[in-house]
């Protein structure tokens, strides 16, 4: 796929549609979601790719979020990056079968630049330009940087997927609040975002994750609107994160999240999907939404 390809994803859809978390439903059905879980249990992971396609999503995420190595080397992990990347790849393109795109999903390191870290962007480049050769070299159709919270770790990421492949590249921050322009818990803008994306080369910015809503959301979408001529992604939680038991959970319900996802796309979003806690219901219910008749 090229990146004019990439503008022909739209065809005659206004708006394209991408899955749901994949964690969720993983965990729902009694799989791993480690480092190792395209290795440990590929026929769940294949049978989640699998559901969202029969939900009629557009395009599928590969199960690659935390397959760098330097969040691998935190976990232990007991099996290659290109073991586990190349294994998730492997299992999107059949569940896609031919018919939809997959996208090679690329996540933060889990940890911080130098002076607040001990690492280097030269690092951060070299484990993302390894993950993202990965990927593109096992056959992804394009690339999305998510849940990055560090304009320096976004551009290193950027730019690796960009020096390393021709493919289409994504990029998504994580926002914690709307005021002061939008702000990631690292306190970069949607404005500084935007600039970053057209600089170096994304062909579509905007957010995921993070602390707000679908309605929150539609506040980040409107400033990316204002900020960028690029297509605009928003791919929320079902809902704001609360704690239950000391465990993180998102509780918004199927129809609520896609009222609050109808909203994003009135604000300017043409690239929907879901994030932590969504799961097929969420993104069915949000297909409804966007087409009545599919």
């Amino acid at each position: 796929m090229t990146e004019m390809d990439f503008t022909r994803l739209f065809g005659e859809k206004r708006i394209l549609l991408f899955d749901g978390a994949m964690g969720t439903e993983v965990a729902a059905r009694g799989g791993d979601t480690g480092v190792e879980s395209n290795l440990r249990n590929p026929q769940t992971v294949l049978a989640v790719h699998q559901d969202y396609v029969r939900a009629g999503v557009d395009m599928l995420i590969t199960n690659t979020f935390i397959l760098n190595h330097i969040s691998m080397g935190k976990r232990k992990a007991a099996v290659s990056v290109r073991e586990a990347n190349s294994a998730a790849v492997r299992l999107a393109v059949e569940a896609a079968g031919g018919k939809l795109p997959v996208f090679g999903d690329l996540g933060p390191t889990g940890e911080l630049l130098e002076p607040y870290g001990t690492f280097t962007e030269d690092q951060f480049y070299q484990c993302y330009a390894e993950q993202s050769s990965i990927l593109a070299e096992e056959g992804v159709d394009g690339l999305i940087i998510e849940t990055v919270s560090d304009l320096r770790e976004a551009v290193c990421a950027l730019k690796a997927c960009r020096e390393k492949s021709n493919l289409p590249v994504i990029l998504s921050l994580a926002y914690t609040s709307t005021g002061k322009g939008g702000r990631t818990i690292m306190g970069v803008t949607v404005k500084e975002a935007a600039e970053a994306a057209e600089k170096y080369g994304a062909d579509a910015v905007g957010a995921n994750c993070g602390d707000l809503d679908p309605l929150g959301m539609a506040e980040i979408v409107a400033l990316y609107k204002k900020s960028t001529a690029l297509p605009v992604i928003v791919q929320p939680n079902a809902g704001k994160p609360k704690l239950a038991d000391g465990k993180t959970v998102f509780d918004m319900q199927p129809e609520e999240f896609a009222e609050g996802m109808v909203a994003c796309i009135a604000a300017g979003a043409t690239i929907v999907g879901g994030c932590c806690g969504t799961t097929l219901a969420h993104i069915e219910a949000l297909r409804r939404r966007i087409r009545p008749a599919g």
